[in-house]
């Protein structure tokens, strides 16, 4: 009777983990000056608050170019989606890999982390109404032009629920998704009792903790499968995995892959679920955003208007260079820690 006793004890540990695991605490300092330079270009950060449908705060942020170096009023936009454990500084690293190329980076914290309102996450069930909203909000703005998205784990799982009920999104970079959030908690309970319990009381523990989940965020862990909508979504998608990821292991992502039906592509990296990506994947992404969020017909209208100036501004507009292929983009098949990155902006 002892690992029952121990399941006792733990399983509060472990729904902690999936909808109260530490919150990222910061000050607004931390992300940074309000303005701000990379690659000899300025860009400058705006602070803002929206109401999410459930009426909590959400804070976000709008990195931008500034205005007497921005080729158009509207620019592509990426929105960036942070883990479970994390907020919008984990933004923060993106930024050398878009803002460079006009396209602009929005950020926020989900109800439930860092600065916003709530107290609970839901691992994308809720997590995806926020996002509606910063959508919402970007699209009235009349500052962007195409948006796309980029999610790590929560993050990217929040993406995929969201995908196919806005088809206008125009791509999709999905890093450690989890593919069904009750596997994954078999997963996690499975790890908690280091796998030396009988089967029949893992599901306890499972039912233990689904029921505590239920009763704190007011959500079904079994109504939480990103697997059954990305049959629906035809968005361009890079999924990536990490060789060594132990939380969301790399089976998620892959399955995640082969039933998605929109164009899709695959990357693993080295390192695990809270590793920084290496720089093959980052300039990966500057390609596969620079294309998607249709860049290149910036490039294009800002030379159609700028005359004798082209070259110049072209450069302000310059496309990202192809990563060199270190490793590969299609790997055998594989033999992923809540997120908690604390990034800070490039030094000026």
């Amino acid at each position: 009777m002892n690992f029952l006793g121990k399941i006792h004890e733990q399983y509060t540990e472990l729904w902690k983990a999936v909808i109260r695991p530490p919150r990222d605490h910061y000050e607004i300092k931390d992300l940074g000056p309000p303005v701000f330079s990379i690659e000899n270009k300025t860009f400058q950060r705006t602070d803002i608050s929206l109401k999410n449908p459930r009426g909590l705060t959400i804070v976000c942020s709008h990195f931008e170019p500034i205005s007497r170096e921005r080729p158009a009023g509207k620019l592509p936009c990426v929105v960036y989606l942070h883990g479970n454990c994390s907020s919008r500084l984990e933004a923060v690293s993106t930024l050398p890999a878009l803002l460079p190329f006009n396209i602009t980076v929005f950020c926020f914290d989900f109800a439930g982390s860092g600065l916003s309102d709530g107290e609970y996450l839901s691992l994308g069930y809720y997590e995806r109404d926020d996002l509606a909203v910063v959508i919402d909000h970007l699209r009235e703005s009349n500052r962007v032009t195409c948006i796309g998205l980029w999610g790590r784990s929560m993050g990217a799982s929040t993406a995929l629920l969201h995908a196919d009920r806005d088809p206008s999104i125009a791509g999709l970079v999905l890093d450690s998704p989890f593919s069904d959030l009750k596997v994954l908690c078999e997963e996690l309970v499975d790890g908690y009792t280091n796998s030396r319990v009988p089967r029949w009381v893992i599901g306890i523990a499972l039912q233990l903790v689904r029921n505590s989940i239920s009763a704190h965020a007011d959500f079904d862990i079994y109504d939480l499968a990103p697997v059954q909508h990305v049959s629906k979504s035809f968005i361009p998608a890079l999924f990536t995995a990490a060789y060594n990821d132990h939380f969301i292991k790399p089976h998620h992502a892959r399955e995640l892959h082969s039933a998605y039906a929109g164009d899709k592509n695959f990357i693993m990296v080295e390192g695990d679920h809270n590793s920084a990506r290496s720089k093959f994947f980052m300039d990966s992404v500057s390609i596969f955003f620079f294309n998607t969020l249709q860049c290149d017909a910036l490039v294009v209208d800002v030379q159609s208007e700028a005359g004798a100036n082209a070259e110049i501004l072209a450069d302000s507009v310059r496309r990202p260079q192809p990563p060199e292929l270190s490793q590969p983009v299609e790997p055998p098949a594989p033999a992923s820690q809540a997120l908690g990155l604390q990034m800070r902006p490039p030094e000026r």
